[in-house]
């Protein structure tokens, strides 16, 4: 049961910092991503979840990574998709 706790926590944190990156087709694509890949590993049990949980956290530190250097270099021109409409 704990993991279940752990694999919920990493999956909201995923996408949370998925939701930090300025760039809509990055930010897309890392919410799309983080999803599909817990669905694919919905099912394991035993030493399968442990090797998926690792790799999670892995990537949560790239991601934390990725998003601190993309708003070092961000883009000055918002995509088409950020504007807001009055």
């Amino acid at each position: 049961m704990a993991a279940a706790g752990e694999a919920l926590r990493l999956y909201r944190a995923l996408l949370r910092e998925g939701t930090k990156f300025k760039n809509y087709n990055v930010r897309e694509y890392t919410l799309r991503k983080v999803k599909e890949e817990f669905r694919n590993h919905r099912d394991d049990a035993g030493e399968d979840l442990q090797n998926a949980l690792k790799k999670a956290r892995e990537q949560l530190e790239v991601a934390k990574r990725q998003v601190a250097v993309y708003q070092l270099y961000a883009p000055a021109q918002l995509s088409i998709m950020d504007i807001k409409v009055n």
